[in-house]
């Protein structure tokens, strides 16, 4: 594995981030939408079991690989589990050309002026050391922008940025999810903020330096252009952030530039009962359509 490879990958990859990183709180939902009803574990290790075992599924799925899917963001539990008796991460990158990436933060602090930041993460650098050792090309961390408050998204900002230069000091590439809630009746003005401050702290990192993003399709159709044309920032990826799949990929194809980094919208329709074959063509369909519009701009 060279970084350099995946980096190219990232930056030059006709495809888009796969969001395989639901967590403790999100996990129950995905496995109901999977068709793993509640009843069929007993506690949270059987749980990941059952979740390991549907994104495995994913990924060993013909549809899954570097040709449409650039990268994958992986949740802590599924980095230190195996597929096939191989690593996660190097199964990704070796058989099938996705880079890995880690979702890393541990979840938002209560609301405060409109936003919420994410908790304090005091195991992080012994977090990313394993990370590096477990062959992870970057890290994802989440925090929520409610409203057009500036002096809330001033300081969201402030914090991915500084959660990145910790991550980047591991040699590991960091994506900044500062995500606008769709639904805020001040989204347009939420974003115009969000969009000044990250501009003002792209401009400050040392020449060279670079991070990812990951964003909220925007209310104006490539407004976010001028992130991604920043030097600074090595990809612009979108979440689906609640829109259906068919929503979220109508919205991605109008903005130039963006790929998709879509959760729930990539898992969409798939089941545990379903036979391998209707699994991958159904996986096969969802992989092209968010593709597609990932390419289209």
């Amino acid at each position: 594995m060279t970084t350099a490879q995946q980096t190219d990958q990232i930056r030059n990859g006709n495809g888009f981030i796969a969001a395989l990183d639901q967590s403790g709180g999100s996990t129950p939902k995905a496995l109901r939408l999977y068709g793993v009803a509640e009843t069929a574990y007993s506690n949270e290790t059987e749980m990941y079991d059952l979740i390991h075992a549907m994104r495995a599924r994913i990924i060993k799925s013909p549809a899954f690989s570097g040709d449409k899917v650039v990268g994958a963001i992986l949740f802590e539990q599924t980095m230190d589990r195996t597929i096939d008796g191989i690593p996660t991460a190097t199964y990704l990158w070796d058989k099938r050309r996705v880079v890995p990436f880690l979702k890393i933060d541990k979840g938002l602090e209560a609301e405060a002026d409109g936003v919420q930041l994410m908790k304090p993460m005091p195991e992080l650098d012994a977090l990313l050391a394993r990370a590096v050792k477990a062959g992870i090309y970057g890290t994802k961390e989440r925090s929520v922008v409610n409203a057009a408050n500036a002096k809330g998204i001033a300081a969201i900002v402030a914090q991915q940025f500084a959660v990145g230069a910790q991550v980047a000091a591991h040699g590991l590439m960091p994506i900044l999810e500062p995500e606008v809630t769709i639904s805020i009746a001040d989204k347009a003005e939420a974003e115009a903020m969000l969009q000044t401050e990250l501009l003002k702290h792209l401009d400050a990192l040392p020449t060279g330096t670079q991070v990812m993003l990951k964003l909220t399709l925007p209310s104006v159709d490539n407004f976010y252009l001028p992130l991604v044309n920043h030097p600074a920032v090595l990809k612009v990826v979108a979440l689906s952030g609640g829109y259906s799949r068919d929503e979220a990929n109508a919205i991605l194809a109008r903005n130039t530039g963006i790929i998709a980094s879509f959760s729930r919208a990539l898992s969409e329709g798939l089941s545990a009962q379903q036979s391998d074959a209707a699994f991958d063509a159904m996986l096969g369909e969802a992989v092209s359509s968010i593709h597609a519009a990932s390419v289209a701009g």
